[in-house]
C-alpha cells in the first residue's frame, strides 16, 4: 500500500458483506485485497468503458482496499424480533468487525480527503452526495460511465462552488453587510479583480473530465458571479443616502417650484395658470404622502415603483437639460471670445 501522508488522494474501500466463499478468498483485508486485484484486472475482451473505469480508479484514489465480511447470521436476516443485540449476531461476523473498525478509524489513516489532487471540503462533499444520489435514484444499477461522469460533474461543481465562495467572501469584505457606501467605479474595479481571482482558482483546481468538460462549469460560474455582482450593486446602492431620498427630494423640489410659480402667475393676474400650478402642487403632495406611506407599510410596491421611476425620469431629464445648457454656454463663450492682441514688445 502507498504510505499515508497529507498529499494523498481519497481512500476507497470496497466493503463486501455476506461473503460466501471464504475457501477461495479468506475473510478480512488480506482475502479482500486478493479478490480486488483479480476483479480490477484489465483484459482485452472487456468493454472500453469498463477498462477506463479500472484504469481510472487508481489515478483517482491513492489507497484502494477491499474487506470481506461474513454473513451476520440468520437471526439478523430472518428474525422480525432482531433489535441489534450482539448475542444475536454471528460470532465470526463480530470477529471481523473487531478487525475492520480499528483499521478504518486508525488515526494514521484519518486525513484530509482529496480527489484528483483537490481537498474535499464539506461543500464539495455535498456536491458528490448530490451527484451519486441522482444516478442511484433508478431501480437499475448505474452504468460505469455514469459513475465516472457523476464523479467528474461533482468534482467540477465543487471547484466552481469553492471559486464562487472566494468571490463572495472578498466582495463581502468590500461592500457587504454594514460596510459604508462604495463608489460604483471602485465597486466595478473590485468586481473585476475578485472575478478574475475566482476564475483563476477554478482553472488551477485539478478537475476531472478535461478542459472541454470543465468549460461549461466555468461559464455557469461566470453567470453566477454576474448575478452576485448585480445583487452587490443593489445592496451598495441602497446605502446611498441621496438614492434613498431621491424621490422625496424631487417631489419636494417640484412642489416648491410650482408653488412659487403659482404665486408669481397669480400676482401678475394669470389666475387660470396659477390654479393649474396649484392643482399640480396638490398632485405632487399626494404623490409624496403616498410614497411615504408605501415606504412605511411595504404595501402597493408597484405604485411606489412607478413614483420612483417618474421621479428618476424627471431628474434625468433635468440633469440632461442643465448639462446641455452648460456645455452650450461654455462653447459659446469659447467661440465668441475675441482674439487676443499681441502686445508690442
Amino acid at each position: 500500500m502507498p504510505s499515508n501522508n497529507i498529499d494523498q488522494l481519497l481512500t476507497l474501500m470496497f466493503l463486501v458483506r455476506d461473503w460466501s466463499f471464504p475457501y477461495e478468498y479468506s475473510y478480512g483485508l488480506q482475502g479482500g485485497m486478493a479478490f480486488l486485484d483479480k476483479r480490477l484486472q484489465v483484459k482485452e475482451h472487456q468493454h472500453e468503458e469498463i477498462q477506463n473505469v479500472r484504469n481510472h480508479i487508481h489515478s483517482c484514489f491513492s489507497d484502494v482496499t477491499c474487506f470481506l465480511l461474513p454473513h451476520p447470521g440468520l437471526q439478523v436476516a430472518t428474525s422480525p424480533d432482531f433489535d441489534g443485540k450482539l448475542k444475536d449476531i454471528a460470532g465470526e461476523f463480530k470477529e471481523q468487525l473487531q478487525v475492520l473498525i480499528p483499521y478504518v478509524l486508525n488515526p494514521s489513516k484519518l486525513m484530509e480527503k482529496e480527489i484528483n489532487g483537490s481537498k474535499v471540503t464539506c461543500r464539495g462533499l455535498l456536491e458528490y452526495f448530490k451527484a451519486y444520489i441522482k444516478i442511484y435514484q433508478g431501480e437499475d444499477l448505474p452504468h460505469p460511465k455514469s459513475m465516472l461522469q457523476a464523479t467528474a460533474e461533482a468534482n467540477n461543481l465543487a471547484a466552481a462552488a469553492s471559486a464562487k465562495d472566494i468571490y463572495y467572501n472578498n466582495m463581502e469584505e468590500v461592500c457587504g453587510g454594514e460596510k459604508p457606501y462604495l463608489s460604483p467605479d471602485i465597486l466595478e474595479e473590485k468586481h473585476c479583480e475578485f472575478k478574475q481571482l475566482a476564475l483563476d482558482h477554478f482553472k488551477k483546481t485539478k478537475k476531472m473530465g478535461g478542459k472541454d468538460f470543465s468549460f461549461r462549469y466555468q461559464q455557469e460560474l461566470e453567470e453566477e458571479i454576474k448575478e452576485l455582482y448585480e445583487n452587490f450593486c443593489k445592496h451598495n446602492g441602497s446605502k446611498n443616502v441621496f438614492s434613498t431620498f431621491r424621490t422625496p427630494a424631487v417631489l419636494f423640489t417640484g412642489i416648491v417650484a410650482l408653488y412659487i410659480a403659482s404665486g408669481l402667475t397669480g400676482f401678475i393676474g394669470l389666475e387660470v395658470v396659477a390654479q393649474l400650478f396649484n392643482c399640480m402642487v396638490g398632485l405632487l403632495l399626494i404623490a409624496l404622502l403616498t410614497w411615504g406611506y408605501i415606504r412605511y407599510s411595504g404595501q402597493y410596491r408597484e405604485l411606489g415603483g412607478a413614483i420612483d421611476f417618474g421621479a428618476a425620469y424627471v431628474l434625468e431629464q433635468a440633469s440632461s437639460h442643465i448639462g446641455n445648457s452648460t456645455q452650450a454656454t461654455v462653447r459659446d463663450a469659447v467661440v465668441g471670445r475675441p482674439p487676443q492682441v499681441k502686445k508690442a514688445q
